[in-house]
């Protein structure tokens, strides 16, 4: 049986891949994708959504959700400061536009609705800002009961690439960061930069997706170019011409979870720190004697997670 998932995307190039590899993988049923303010401001993450989607065929409902931060007033810094620093996602995904919509219900009513009637398991796959997750939560807090398992792609414990502290989809909003992972959820997973910087794809492996002719394979290699491109140029990967694909991560994790190693730790983020904002604290040496909350991938198996990309994007 396919394992059922719902993805929560902020959706630029790199969500772009996991809601592919999600709604491809033979071993996988995304249910549904819900959307949120962060890579871009939600509506154009709504209508990335849907341009993926509708590139591939497949009909996964899109369920918009919140535009603006938890508790502050909007996004911490001018989007065009971020669009300046280079072109890794763009407002748009360079797909036609969608003919499909999205669903008129909200996306924390959505999450809440759904989990709260669910009779089978449902990860839960946040891979933006976990605003629309510590919105259900503070909603329905019986919620927490009813996830079976939460994979997140945020934090970094030794690494930071919106501040020198804070990886950016904790950044966005530190303070529902902190509000799901002081939530008691079971079997958290997270995947911290870490992890995704260990996994990395490069131009070879964008163009064996590329060769294999498909459409999933062809926009795969051309969102990753995109990523290599501004890699290159802002943030230098160890090894050059190449990238992470952060979010694909956690997807690969629920078909394969040796794709990463780790161990489990307590989690928290800082929200008030005048350098620190949006750091996660990964307790590494037990030293809050805080019992752990998470399991955090610390290390990545590039070859098994690009091998999966790849053979999954030719059949489609």
């Amino acid at each position: 049986m396919p394992k059922k998932l719902i993805l929560d995307v902020d959706t630029g190039t790199d969500d772009a891949v996991a809601l592919m590899l999600a709604a491809l993988h033979a071993d996988l049923e995304l249910v549904a994708a819900t959307t949120v303010n962060g890579n871009n401001p939600v509506v154009n993450c709504t209508d990335n959504t849907l341009r993926v989607f509708d590139l591939l065929g497949v009909e996964v409902p899109v369920y918009e959700g919140m535009a603006t931060p938890m508790i502050r007033d909007d996004f911490p810094i001018p989007r065009e400061v971020i669009h300046e620093k280079g072109s890794m996602h763009g407002l748009e995904l360079p797909l036609p536009k969608p003919h499909s919509v999205k669903e008129s219900r909200r996306a924390v009513e959505f999450l809440v609705e759904t989990y709260m009637a669910a009779t089978e398991p449902i990860a839960l796959v946040p891979v933006g800002p976990l605003t629309n997750i510590a919105m259900a939560i503070k909603l329905e807090p019986r919620i927490v009961d009813r996830i079976p398992e939460t994979i997140i792609m945020g934090g970094g414990h030794e690494v930071g690439n919106t501040t020198p502290a804070a990886e950016f989809n904790v950044w966005v909003d530190p303070e529902a960061a902190r509000v799901v992972f002081g939530a008691g959820l079971r079997n958290v997973v997270v995947m911290p930069l870490d992890a995704t910087h260990r996994a990395l794809v490069s131009l070879d492996d964008c163009r064996r997706m590329r060769e294999s002719g498909t459409p999933a394979g062809r926009a795969a290699a051309d969102f990753i170019d995109r990523r290599i491109t501004a890699y290159d140029e802002l943030q230098p990967m160890d090894t050059l011409h190449t990238a992470p694909v952060h979010d694909a991560l956690c997807v690969a994790y629920l078909v394969d979870p040796t794709v990463v190693s780790g161990r489990r730790v307590h989690v928290d983020v800082e929200t008030r720190g005048e350098l620190t904002i949006g750091r996660t604290v990964m307790d590494t040496h037990a030293v809050s004697g805080e019992e752990p909350n998470a399991f955090v991938a610390f290390d990545a198996d590039a070859p098994k997670f690009v091998s999966m990309l790849i053979e999954t994007f030719a059949r489609r």
